[in-house]
């Protein structure tokens, strides 16, 4: 083993049994307690600038729910919800971790100032559901608004040139429209159907009602009484009194005590542990190295310095991208199809992987969503906006000189000719038929199939189960446990879970201070 190795092997193993020790020593000694995890409004997804951030993530609220699970020494959790999680699917992460540990036994007391819809669906896993008095349950059902602009851009004389493959392709309607298509209306209406029902039979089960009456919004007896912050531990003691064979007030402890001791996993100095890499892919994609979002040379760099690297045996693609540029979204298709050579991949949909983030996905040995997390929107959509009549209308003059038939092609100052707008729907055609056969080729699936889910139409996780576009309903922890199988990894074998993009101490100073 060279030198510089075994100094990082070193150094990571005493940074790991000083973040365990410290833990461990937040935990009694002996005898069962309680566990005290509070909520973001909203749980972030993507982790943070510091290492420290990761616990406040989803994927952190998650592992330490399952660290619970896993303790004997737990009797409870304190749930506190801040606010609204997030989405949808971030909810079903949730409630699906809460119910596994209430399936092990474990009580579960949530608190919260006022439940909405969402909040109220994650807060219904738990055994006890308490609010202040003058708290309030907002169960009033979900709407999706859709903003158009065509009157607007009209006024000013802004003529849109949008150009679309896919009948239910609908980004460019903002422009071209001033109420919803027929396609938009039925898909919109299918995804928000899906969730408002995931919601009401959720907090149905959890709450022990019937589905007609949380269909009916009856706030009594969605909480079990009324109760201040100051009032928990009470609260909680009389709960915990209730299971006891001999009534006791709990001994309280913070969640991330917990959570710290499961993400150090104790190892070996000759053997470390195996790592799994989780690469957060968020936001619209974009070529280039330092776009917001996801920029494709910076994530195919990361890609490929996680196909190089032996100590990593799988990577979780955790995707929430609504997609972007058709260059950048296949240049990453190839690169995860790479990585997928060397090792697992395993791609876990957030709130929506749509166009070039399914694209990403598909191209993933399995992909994983949740029920109401929103995919599909195989199209593609260009065009641009003519100002021409917006520069005379406030006496701004253009003026150019060209060399070459369609120069002013992608100019801002006249609309396409119908040459040009054929040409540009040519290339378009041209990028959907690619889009189909990467799909079909990433997912196993014959082109015609493929087509059938294509032409823009976004659905829900569900949906796209029937359809093939995923192979599981799951979250986070699901992708993980798979991406643990298909590399031959038990589940009780310690594993590192590594967290990229990296952000290093001093460019997180650089950007803050930017």
């Amino acid at each position: 083993m060279r030198p510089l190795e075994t100094a990082r092997r070193v150094g990571e193993g005493a940074a790991r049994w000083l973040r365990r020790t410290a833990a461990r020593r937040a935990l009694p000694r002996y005898g069962p307690f309680w566990v005290s995890l509070e909520l973001a409004a909203p749980v972030p997804d993507v982790p943070g600038r510091f290492a420290s951030d990761r616990a406040e993530t989803l994927f952190g609220v998650l592992e330490t729910l399952e660290a619970i699970a896993d303790e004997p020494r737990v009797h409870g959790v304190l749930l506190k919800l801040r606010g609204a999680p997030g989405g949808i699917a971030c909810a079903q992460s949730l409630q699906r971790a809460l119910g596994a540990v209430r399936a092990r036994g474990k009580a579960i007391a949530a608190w919260a100032e006022s439940l909405d819809l969402v909040s109220l669906y994650v807060a219904s896993a738990a055994d006890r559901l308490w609010i202040p008095e003058t708290g309030r349950v907002f169960a009033v059902g979900l709407r999706a608004d859709s903003w158009y602009l065509r009157d607007l851009l009209a006024r000013f004389d802004v003529r849109p040139e949008i150009v679309r493959i896919g009948t239910h392709k609908s980004a460019g309607e903002m422009f071209t429209n001033q109420r919803m298509s027929d396609e938009q209306r039925e898909q919109l209406g299918a995804i928000v159907s899906d969730g408002f029902d995931a919601l009401v039979e959720g907090i149905a089960v959890g709450r022990g009602r019937s589905v007609d009456e949380v269909h009916a919004w009856i706030e009594a007896g969605l909480v079990d009484g009324f109760a201040y912050r100051d009032e928990l531990e009470d609260r909680i003691g009389e709960l915990a009194s209730q299971r006891a064979a001999q009534p006791s007030r709990p001994v309280l402890v913070e969640a991330r005590s917990l959570w710290a001791l499961r993400a150090n996993a104790r190892s070996g100095f000759r053997a470390p542990p195996p790592r799994i890499a989780v690469l957060f892919a968020s936001g619209a994609i974009s070529r280039g190295e330092r776009a917001r979002g996801i920029a494709s040379r910076a994530a195919e760099q990361t890609l490929d310095a996680l196909a190089r690297d032996a100590r990593v045996r799988g990577v979780v693609l955790r995707i929430d991208s609504p997609g972007g540029d058709a260059l950048a979204s296949d240049l990453l298709w190839r690169a995860v199809r790479a990585l997928r050579r060397e090792k697992p991949v395993v791609a876990s949909i957030a709130e929506v992987a749509a166009s070039g983030g399914y694209y990403l996905a598909s191209a993933a040995d399995c992909v994983l969503a949740e029920r109401s997390s929103i995919t599909g929107s195989i199209g593609v959509i260009g065009g641009k906006l003519d100002l021409s009549g917006l520069f005379e209308r406030i006496g701004v003059g253009l003026d150019a000189v060209e060399r070459g038939a369609r120069a002013g092609m992608h100019s801002a100052a006249r609309g396409f000719t119908d040459e040009e707008r054929e040409l540009v729907r040519g290339e378009m055609r041209s990028l959907y038929e690619t889009f189909v056969a990467r799909v079909a080729e990433g997912r196993g699936l014959a082109a015609a199939v493929v087509e059938r889910a294509a032409e823009g139409r976004v659905f829900t996780g569900g949906r796209a189960l029937a359809l093939g576009l995923v192979d599981a309903l799951g979250g986070p922890l699901e992708a993980l446990a798979e991406v643990r199988r298909r590399a031959g990894l038990r589940r009780a074998e310690p594993v590192l879970v590594d967290l990229h993009p990296r952000v290093s101490v001093l460019r997180a100073l650089s950007r803050w201070l930017r």
